[in-house]
């Protein structure tokens, strides 16, 4: 059932609660969204209470309401809350998640030609160490992600599926919930780089069948910086090798041993900024309040809208392929450089960014791509947005 639709006067309020979009037009929520004021608020308000009183104490204060930020957690991705840890991005969750399984030589691991820089390097580190076997699995001619090729590939010897959602420099979609239906089907584990799409797409990993997600805070769950979470299923829990240890690792300690606390918090760092928490928790909430399934609708009409006055423009050639298409638009402009186009937007109060060709390696690559614009949109941009970004790009071209 198709969501309902947002209003004008929606869209009105949600810009009016982002004091950003006033000053500019900001299409790079593939990078960093424009926080909700509540969001900026949140954290402002805790900072100053910490300067008069004490980062323990106001700690204390609001350790309740700290904690309930693993329960929207989890409801926002279908879980429980001790499946969540707190972490400080997608990179970090991924790492925790990847590293903490135990690999042996000639382990292979499936992923997808779409992987981000930081998977990539994780993938290559293994195989040093490890002596792992890297399997990439290259889109078809239309851009979707074979799932058949999928099966091909698995062999006894396969440890792990592990496949980024939606890619940092393309547009197209994978299917999470098919690629969870194989590794289930032959007991693979299986993880999920979830960073640009939970806050854009509904995710629900136990549709998904995911047994790890990594989730980055600042992109389209509009949270702040330096924020994300990792989820791991219970029963996985105990298998994944924990990769450092301080307080939050354990329930009880004495000299002769410890006993690591029963929950994904083992994961956490006891040491972490609480105004972040904070700001993280309100980010959420606010998606939530939204519901997903109406900011996933909105965002893909705006961003196939783009595609279609982008491809009118005779000088641009659209990237992005495949059945299902997001909020990540990416393009070049003949005869100009994609960091000249983002000095040339940036002039007008545009924000876009580059996809450089290291970001997605394997996909970059094959394609011949150098770097390209990004451009990527979200439920507060407007359709006369992207008609004042492609008049601009027309100008560039005259």
């Amino acid at each position: 059932m198709q969501a309902k639709p947002f209003t004008e006067e929606e869209v009105l309020a949600f810009r009016a609660e982002t004091t950003g979009t006033s000053e500019r037009i900001h299409m790079n929520n593939a990078g960093a969204s424009l926080p909700p004021d509540v969001v900026v608020k949140t954290m402002v308000d805790f900072l100053r209470e910490e300067a008069f009183y004490g980062g323990y104490e106001i700690e204390a204060k609001y350790r309740t309401r700290l904690d309930h930020t693993h329960i929207l957690i989890a409801q926002l991705i279908n879980a429980n809350a001790d499946e969540i840890a707190l972490v400080e991005n997608a990179s970090a969750a991924w790492e925790i998640a990847f590293n903490g399984l135990d690999f042996q030589q000639g382990d292979e691991v499936i992923v997808s030609e779409m992987e981000y820089v930081s998977n990539v390097l994780g993938l290559l580190n293994a195989q040093n160490l490890y002596g792992i076997v890297i399997k990439p699995i290259f889109n078809d001619n239309d851009g979707n992600f074979p799932i058949q090729a999928l099966e091909d590939a698995i062999t006894a010897r396969t440890k792990l599926i592990a496949i980024t959602h939606i890619p940092s420099t393309a547009g197209n979609v994978l299917p999470a919930a098919e690629i969870g239906e194989v590794a289930r089907k032959h007991n693979i584990l299986y993880l999920l780089d979830a960073c640009q799409s939970v806050g854009q797409i509904p995710v629900d990993v136990q549709a998904i069948g995911c047994d790890m997600l990594a989730v980055t805070g600042r992109k389209y769950l509009r949270g702040p910086r330096g924020s994300g979470f990792l989820y791991v299923r219970r029963q996985l829990l105990d298998k994944l090798k924990l990769l450092f240890f301080d307080g939050r690792t354990v329930s009880s300690l004495n000299q002769q041993g410890f006993v690591v606390r029963p929950d994904a918090r083992r994961f956490e760092w006891y040491e972490k900024n609480p105004a972040v928490v904070l700001g993280l928790q309100k980010a959420v909430e606010y998606a939530l309040n939204i519901g997903v399934e109406r900011i996933w609708q909105r965002t893909r009409d705006l961003a196939l809208l783009f595609r279609q006055r982008l491809g009118q423009i005779d000088g641009i050639v659209v990237h992005d392929q495949g059945d299902v298409l997001c909020g990540i638009v990416t393009f070049s402009v003949t005869g100009i450089t994609a960091a000249e186009v983002r000095a040339k937007l940036a002039e007008k109060n545009i924000n876009v960014h580059i996809g450089f060709a290291k970001a997605t390696l394997y996909y970059m690559n094959r394609k011949g791509l150098d770097g390209i614009v990004r451009a990527s949109v979200h439920y507060y941009n407007t359709e006369e947005e992207i008609e004042m970004v492609c008049r601009e790009l027309r100008t560039m071209l005259l």
